[in-house]
C-alpha cells in the first residue's frame, strides 16, 4: 500500500475544524465585481462572449488512489433583484464531504448525455427543482477533488418563486446566499494546513444567515473563486 492510499480528507482527520484553521490573508486588495455585472443580462452576455482567462484552481492534491470519477454541479443562481446562489449543507449521513456546504450535485450516469444534463438530473433529485426552471447559461472549467471528483459547474439562471422538496437523505438544509457577497474578494479568506506530509490550501467565505453561519469552503469556494475570475477578466 503506498503512502498516498493512507490519506484522508481534511474533513475526516481527527479534530480537524477548518473553522478554526487561521486565516492567511484576506483578497480585501482585489475588486469586487459590480452590481451590474452581476444581474441576468449581463450574467447572459459574458456567457455569450467570454473573455480570455485561466481558472485560478484546477486540482486539489489527492487523498485517493481510487480512478476519478465525473461529476456536475449546478450553480444556480436566483434571479432576484439582487440575485443570489442556492447552496446545500450535504446530509451527514453521505459519505463524501458530509455536512459541508455544496452547489447540487453529483456523479454521471452512462444514461447522461453531457454535464448539464448530469448536473441538472441531479438538482432535481437533491432538492426538487424541474429542469423547465433553469435557463443554463454555460459551464466552468473542471474542478478536480481531492476525492477524484472531476466536476463540471454548470452556471444557470433561475426565476424566483419556485418551490423545493429537498430530498432529506442528502440535503440537511438549502439557503440563498447573495451573488454579490460572494463575488466580493474581501470575503474570500485563505487557509492552509499540513496534512500527512502534504500542504493543503483552500478558500473559505463564511457567510451569516438569519439564524447561523454557513461556513463555505474547500471544493465549493474554489469553484465560486473561480467563477469570480471568470468575471473579473
Amino acid at each position: 500500500m503506498s503512502a498516498t492510499e493512507n490519506f484522508k480528507p481534511l474533513s475526516k482527520l481527527p479534530n480537524f475544524d477548518p473553522r478554526r484553521v487561521p486565516v492567511l490573508s484576506v483578497d480585501s486588495h482585489l475588486q469586487s465585481i459590480p452590481a451590474s455585472e452581476l444581474q441576468p443580462e449581463a450574467l447572459c452576455r459574458r456567457f455569450k462572449s467570454p473573455p480570455a482567462w485561466e481558472p485560478e484552481l484546477r486540482i486539489e492534491p489527492r487523498f485517493t488512489q481510487r480512478p476519478t470519477v465525473a461529476a456536475s454541479v449546478l450553480i444556480p443562481i436566483v434571479s432576484h433583484t439582487e440575485p443570489t446562489v442556492l447552496l446545500t449543507q450535504r446530509s451527514h449521513k453521505l459519505s463524501n464531504h458530509s455536512g459541508q456546504i455544496s452547489f447540487p450535485g453529483g456523479k454521471s450516469e452512462a444514461s447522461d448525455c453531457s454535464p448539464f444534463v448530469t448536473a441538472l438530473r441531479e438538482t432535481r433529485e437533491e432538492v426538487g427543482l424541474d429542469d423547465f426552471l433553469f435557463q443554463v447559461l454555460g459551464a466552468l472549467p473542471i474542478y478536480t477533488t481531492g476525492s477524484a471528483f472531476m466536476i463540471t459547474p454548470v452556471v444557470a439562471l433561475i426565476q424566483p418563486g419556485f418551490e423545493l422538496v429537498p430530498n432529506s437523505d442528502e440535503v440537511e438544509s438549502v439557503f440563498e446566499v447573495p451573488l454579490a457577497f460572494l463575488m466580493d474578494p474581501s470575503n474570500h479568506r485563505r487557509h492552509s494546513l499540513c496534512s500527512e506530509g502534504v500542504m493543503r490550501s483552500w478558500f473559505s467565505m463564511p457567510y451569516q444567515g438569519l439564524k447561523d453561519e454557513h461556513f463555505i469552503w474547500g471544493a465549493t469556494a474554489g469553484i465560486l473563486r473561480n467563477f469570480y475570475r471568470f468575471l473579473s477578466a
